[in-house]
């Protein structure tokens, strides 16, 4: 069987889609798996374990009509037997239909009259719970199986030696992932997490724990961010992880991750990792499975910005 989702969405997203691909390829373990997401979330399945081929495709881009024509042949060429439509649209139902794939899955709504199978859509669900439902068709019934991600054993063993390096092999380390650059840059401006407010939530960790390391993750574009936050503490340290399968080992590693919604808050649920995420604009119930190791903090106003280092700090010491 040969079966293709397509799956909008950043990181985030696609890592939430991973039990649903897992439970597909453990209920049809000869089935050939592949994936069409945006060019920005392909790096996801470096740590996806069952994913055949990964074709990438701007979702929200204003694509002409020869884009979608390349899509739909792309898509006809490989001869597909299922195909299965995470998200509500008119666009991507349409595309289905004139692909020919026989068996086409997707939610009630918006295009659905090109599908074959619908089931409905329960927005205040979970999101791999969500996403999950689209196998019921297919005869997958059975409860969502826990997040996993399969990190290659070079990115572990990379990991092991930047803990060395930074000198926190031994004593375990708090994680924070700011993100703040590259939310600034996808316009999310609601999920960001001010530079002073990270700043007090240090000073205490700084107080309280004074053995247990702070680590910051650096991305490529938050060299400002982690220049202003060392000029208040110079022994903060910091990581710059160059891929997702490092990013999901340093954070495996670490003892909590404090993150803002991103998807470094998804890769700490798929290790298992202690995490606290602080939430704007989006209801936490949404992106985090109900489990006492993983903590969400609501804005009461909508932005993250508002969150205040108390409300953080109490969920950090158990207040």
């Amino acid at each position: 069987m040969r079966v293709v989702a397509l799956v909008p969405g950043g990181i985030g997203d696609q890592i939430l889609f991973f039990p649903t691909l897992d439970d597909l390829k453990r209920y049809y373990p000869n089935a050939q798996i592949d994936v069409v997401v945006e060019p920005q979330a392909k790096a996801a399945y470096q740590v996806s374990k069952s994913v055949h081929e990964v074709l990438a495709f701007d979702f929200k881009d204003r694509n002409s009509l020869a884009d979608w024509g390349n899509l739909v042949g792309s898509i006809r060429d490989r001869e597909y037997d299922v195909a299965i439509a995470v998200g509500q649209s008119w666009s991507i139902g349409l595309l289905l239909w004139l692909t020919g794939i026989p068996i086409r899955i997707g939610y009630q709504g918006k295009g659905s009259v090109f599908l074959t199978q619908t089931v409905p859509f329960k927005p205040s669900q979970y999101g791999a719970t969500a996403y999950h439902e689209l196998l019921q068709p297919l005869g997958i019934k059975t409860p969502l199986p826990e997040l996993a991600v399969n990190v290659p054993k070079p990115d572990i063993e990379w990991a092991q030696k930047e803990q060395k390096r930074l000198g926190v092999h031994e004593t375990g380390y708090v994680l924070i992932h700011t993100g703040s650059e590259q939310l600034s840059k996808a316009n999310e401006q609601d999920k960001i997490y001010p530079l002073e407010s990270w700043q007090q939530i240090i000073q205490d960790f700084q107080h309280k724990q004074p053995d247990l390391p702070v680590v910051v993750i650096k991305g490529t574009e938050d060299d400002q961010f982690v220049r202003s936050l060392l000029q208040s503490f110079p022994d903060v340290k910091v990581t710059a992880p160059s891929d997702i399968g490092k990013l999901t080992a340093m954070i495996a590693g670490a003892n909590l991750l404090l993150s803002t919604d991103s998807a470094a808050l998804q890769l700490s649920v798929a290790v298992q990792t202690y995490t606290i995420a602080l939430f704007g604009p989006t209801d936490p119930a949404k992106l985090l499975p109900k489990n006492d190791k993983f903590l969400g903090i609501k804005s009461p106003t909508g932005k993250t910005a508002d969150i205040s280092p108390k409300a953080v700090l109490e969920k950090v010491w158990g207040g």
